[in-house]
């Protein structure tokens, strides 16, 4: 069984581990070997992820105990991260952690949500209402990473 929590200190090397295999292991399917490198280094700034979950606080899926995904909701609609462990792909998590986003989003009166969108989630998102606004190339660490912007309108209750 899945279930979500909220974000708690501590979580940082937990998720560090599930977007080095989303990517890795998943997205490498879309993009070059120099591409992932450049996307997710083998050897990163551990203070600078720690600071970075701590700031966007997100939603975490687990299964016994174990982290198997992330995802956040800025207060502006905005997702940030969105990211399911290799290993837990196909089995739910994604669809747990977007209808927790947009249960999110209601609660705030979120008008519309956002992200930008790689390659291989792009199908992911367009399943859940979203649409393609953009498609751009972003430079990280001197690699260029293709993208979409992409949005989904929502009906804020009253």
């Amino acid at each position: 069984m899945i279930t979500l929590r909220d974000f708690h200190p501590g979580d940082e090397p937990a998720l560090r581990a599930v977007y080095q295999s989303a990517i890795r292991a998943v997205a490498r399917r879309d993009y070059t070997q120099e591409q992932i490198d450049a996307w997710a280094p083998q050897v990163w700034d551990a203070a600078r992820w720690a600071a970075r979950m701590q700031g966007i606080r997100p939603f975490v899926a687990e299964r016994a105990g174990v982290v198997v995904g992330y995802a956040d909701l800025q207060p502006s609609g905005y997702i940030d991260h969105f990211f399911v462990a290799a290993a837990a792909g196909g089995q739910g998590v994604g669809g747990l952690l977007m209808r927790r986003i947009h249960q999110r989003a209601q609660e705030l009166g979120v008008a519309e949500l956002t992200s930008e969108v790689s390659r291989t989630a792009q199908p992911f998102y367009l399943h859940f209402g979203f649409e393609i606004v953009d498609q751009h190339v972003t430079v990280v660490r001197g690699v260029a990473l293709q993208y979409a912007a992409m949005r989904k309108r929502l009906r804020v209750s009253d």
